[in-house]
């Protein structure tokens, strides 16, 4: 790709649809599949989320220092995401393609390798990825444009992931479902690193080897406070997701061929909400932007409580989207600003260790994910489809907005720990593409 398609934040895009689309349908359904059709109990769902989150607090970290110190002529991070589309679509496939006939041991054995392989593999793209995003766009202004389109082709993927979904795999099954999202995948990923040409800067000076490297992460009170704020609202995303098809059968009483419906009203509401996000935001310091979008997100989970039906779940849907626009725009603005300080401060761009840890404190929310699901199933007695319990109703009503509330409500608090000298001008300066 030539000319004005170079670092473009509409082709750069690309690459969040491409792994969107695979990864929401994993986040939605993954649980529904192993828990509810296949009869996986959630102790040990649970207990192979828990080795996972083990696994990549190792991988995490490391493969954004290996990115951080790679050095070739195709640049450091594209290299990465190139090997990694091949095996991301060899894992994605095999999640969803369990051997016929498995005991539920030998389900949880399938579940867990597939589990651990295609995280691993999610973690190059999504580390090497993101890594680009503060490199690519300098400066709040250019960065919450090219946010907000980014967010704009992610809803896009998410609808696709979640409403699109349901209807696949009824068609096709589960496998087959998985192997038309991976050449998806495949497709839109090449055009978005075709489009990427990474800047000399980084290359500039010596890397820090790796303690040196953890060890200025772990001293940036400011990266820490906005990612652990961040985990808690990031939970509410994959738990809210992952309940949608539980919350349809068992609070709204509706059939699966209505989920996509449901799932529709939420992401097709989340494209202009996204754009009106950028409206509200493009004036704001990215810390306020940040934390009203937070606020926002906590207040919009609460209609999902009093959902009863198709109708009413729509409309809590849509009131929920605009929560979750906030959120999926404004992170972006804060993240930057902090690796941006970090730049100034050592001669050093780097975006991958950076990534790759604010990676692992938000990911490791799926753990708070899972522990909710078990905790709040124990409560009420849920075990699986086979072994409903007394009260599902109840159960998922609280797992979609109780649950939610609190865990955003965290973070709300959280996030007042977040401040920059306002004085400075080297962070909210309006820099020009690579």
């Amino acid at each position: 790709m030539k000319g004005k398609w170079i670092n473009s934040p509409y082709t750069f895009a690309l690459g969040m649809f491409a792994m969107m689309v695979p990864s929401q349908a994993f986040s939605s359904f993954y649980s529904y599949f192993y828990v509810e059709k296949l009869g996986l109990g959630i102790g040990l769902a649970t207990l192979a989320r828990t080795i996972f989150l083990i696994w990549d607090a190792v991988n995490n970290p490391l493969f954004g220092y290996w990115s951080d110190r790679t050095n070739t002529r195709y640049g450091r991070r594209r290299p990465w995401v190139f090997g990694a589309i091949p095996l991301f679509m060899l894992c994605f496939v095999l999640v969803f393609s369990p051997p016929d006939g498995l005991a539920e041991q030998g389900l949880f054995t399938w579940f867990l390798i597939t589990l651990v392989l295609f995280e691993a593999v999610a973690t190059v793209l999504w580390v090497n990825y993101g890594a680009l995003f503060p490199e690519l766009f300098r400066g709040d202004r250019l960065r919450a444009k090219a946010s907000a389109i980014q967010q704009g082709y992610q809803v896009v993927a998410l609808l696709i992931g979640s409403a699109l979904t349901p209807v696949i795999f009824t068609a096709v099954g589960f496998s087959n479902m998985a192997i038309v999202y991976a050449c998806v995948f495949a497709v839109f990923m090449s055009l978005c690193m075709m489009s990427v040409q990474e800047s000399k800067e980084p290359g500039q000076g010596e890397p820090l080897r790796l303690m040196a490297a953890f060890r200025e992460t772990l001293r940036n009170t400011k990266f820490w406070v906005f990612n652990f704020a961040n985990s808690f609202a990031q939970t509410v995303n994959g738990l809210v997701a992952s309940i949608i098809p539980f919350y349809a059968k068992y609070v709204l009483h509706i059939s699966e061929a209505f989920v996509s419906i449901l799932l529709a009203s939420v992401f097709v509401s989340v494209i202009p909400l996204v754009f009106l996000w950028y409206w509200i935001i493009r004036s704001m310091d990215g810390v306020k932007a940040w934390r009203l979008s937070l606020i926002a997100y906590a207040l919009s989970v609460i209609p999902l409580w009093f959902g009863y039906n198709l109708v009413s779940g729509i409309i809590a849907g849509i009131v929920f989207g605009f929560g979750l626009a906030g959120f999926l725009v404004t992170p972006a603005l804060v993240g930057g600003r902090i690796i941006d300080e970090d730049a100034e401060k050592t001669g050093l761009r780097r975006e991958g260790i950076y990534t790759a840890v604010s990676g692992f404190i938000t990911r490791s929310s799926g753990l708070i994910s899972a522990l909710a699901f078990f905790v709040i199933g124990l409560i009420f007695g849920y075990e699986s489809g086979d072994r409903p319990g007394p009260s599902p109703e109840l159960a998922f009503q609280y797992l979609i907005s109780v649950v939610p509330f609190c865990l955003l409500l965290i973070s709300v608090i959280i996030s007042f720990g977040v401040k920059f000298d306002s004085s400075g001008k080297q962070n909210g300066r309006e820099l020009r593409q690579p």
